[in-house]
């Protein structure tokens, strides 16, 4: 018997979770992304791009695709798809399980300012001119025009289109990490950044800037993770794999 397993994705985890269910012939796996990202890395499984229209088209995908698990790889900050991921779920019956990795916890020698949301982290910034990289969605930056006094460092995968509409000068690079600590500092360096704005996204892809931060005494506006959902979940891809067998056993075996 194979089983349907729909994976929501847009992680690193989320593909090499794929890749690993994939290689059983027992299991038939499909990674959804959002289409937020141009040219995504090539995921090695069947793949769906476009949003299911909230928690009900989500639920209706499930029943007409007939899946046997949903499982949440999304970005730990992907509040409402983790939200109507959990909602269908519970609509049509399919377990779920997400993969939620840990976010970084604040250590000696970080100069962290934290903030609920990424309209506080502008007003943090304050009244002076500073030099901010600010390493968050392309989406998310647009919030800064507010606050034209700042030179801005924004680095994304794709292109922000449109650029702020800011006076002062915008520095703009377009990269996919992983990157290294000793390459994260030498750019904080050369443009003279004296406060980086991030969303505590855990892993280690995009640590190295908060590590370079640390190293060079920089101030760091952390966002804090959104409240997500309770259902069950694994903070490694190997621990979630493991799980699989479980969720797709009869609900009363489950204990449901």
């Amino acid at each position: 018997m194979t089983h349907r397993i729909l994976i929501l994705g847009g992680t690193t985890e989320a593909r090499q979770l794929a890749g690993k269910l994939s290689a059983r012939t027992d299991l038939a796996v499909t990674l959804s992304l959002a289409g937020r990202t141009e040219n995504p890395v090539a995921q090695g499984v069947p793949t769906r791009v476009g949003g299911f229209g909230g928690g009900d088209g989500l639920a209706t995908f499930l029943r007409e695709a007939r899946i046997d698990l949903l499982i949440d790889a999304t970005h730990p900050y992907a509040a409402q798809i983790s939200a109507n991921a959990a909602e269908a779920a519970h609509e049509t019956g399919v377990p779920i399980v997400a993969l939620r990795r840990p976010g970084w916890l604040q250590t000696v020698g970080d100069r962290w300012t934290l903030v609920e949301t990424v309209t506080d982290a502008v007003q943090v910034l304050g009244i002076a001119p500073r030099r901010a990289f600010l390493a968050l969605g392309r989406q998310e930056v647009a919030a800064f025009e507010v606050a034209p006094q700042h030179h801005y460092l924004i680095r994304s995968v794709d292109p922000v289109d449109p650029k702020l509409a800011v006076p002062n000068a915008t520095t703009y690079l377009l990269a996919r990490g992983p990157f290294r600590e000793a390459d994260e500092r030498a750019l904080l360096e050369s443009h003279g950044i004296d406060v980086v704005v991030s969303k505590n996204s855990g892993g280690e892809a995009t640590y190295a800037k908060i590590a370079a931060a640390r190293a060079l005494g920089i101030e760091v506006v952390m966002i804090r993770r959104p409240v997500l959902p309770n259902v069950a979940s694994a903070e490694t891809v190997e621990s979630l794999a493991a799980m699989v067998d479980h969720f797709l056993k009869p609900a009363a075996e489950r204990g449901v």
